[in-house]
């Protein structure tokens, strides 16, 4: 059997910046999607702490050491700067992998860093 299981997250960042006008995504800083081992174009489930909503997107990648947490397009809709997110990705595993797994999880500061 073949399951779906957390992967890595990164706990509680600050939104920086919401793009409507934007082609669909977030952009993330790259040193936190490195230490979350989250690629460009990997798709992530977003939940808003502020507001409750939980939306799917793909990540782009955001200037190292900036901290930017960027929503774009429709989802820039469903967050507000200064909002606290949780960014989520899954992987797919047999239940034996799945029982050993544990998940990366990134604990940013205020200000998206390390």
């Amino acid at each position: 059997m073949i399951i779906e299981i957390l992967k890595s997250k990164i706990h509680r960042a600050t939104v920086t910046q919401a793009e409507l006008s934007y082609v669909g995504s977030i952009t993330i800083d790259e040193d936190l999607m490195d230490a979350a081992n989250i690629i460009a174009y990997e798709k992530v489930q977003i939940v808003n702490n502020n507001n409750g909503e939980r939306f799917e997107t793909y990540v782009i990648k955001g200037e190292r050491g900036s901290g930017i947490i960027c929503l774009n397009g429709a989802a820039a809709r469903l967050v507000q700067v200064g909002d606290i997110i949780i960014i989520m990705s899954y992987a797919q595993m047999d239940m034996e992998a799945g029982r050993n797994y544990e998940p990366i999880a990134v604990f940013p500061d205020a200000n998206n860093k390390l």
